[in-house]
């Protein structure tokens, strides 16, 4: 480990949306096993992996500001191009399913 202490205000934050980022995944994938066609299977993953990874990189925020003691803010970045990029991709593949049947 680095030996640098994480503030309280920083660490718990950070575990309730690291929590909240594994039950969103794993909803998501249930929903991609249980769930009876494929556009109903697409909903899951899309919705519930884009709402935990979103949590896990506010998360990563969160640490990473409290490490270095300034705001950084790469991992927002990071959050706005998977939260555009990953229903638009389930959109084009539900898409091309309607097409093929």
């Amino acid at each position: 480990m680095s030996g640098v202490e994480l503030p309280l205000w920083a660490a718990v934050p950070a575990a309730l949306l690291l929590v909240a980022s594994g039950l969103l995944t794993v909803t998501g994938s249930l929903g991609l096993l249980r769930l009876p066609s494929f556009q109903a299977r697409m909903h899951g993953p899309s919705m519930g992996n884009t709402l935990g990874c979103g949590c896990m990189l506010f998360a990563s925020m969160f640490v990473s500001s409290a490490i270095v003691g300034r705001p950084v803010l790469h991992e927002f970045l990071i959050t706005v191009f998977v939260v555009v990029t990953s229903p638009a991709t389930a959109m084009l593949l539900m898409r091309a399913s309607i097409y093929r049947a």
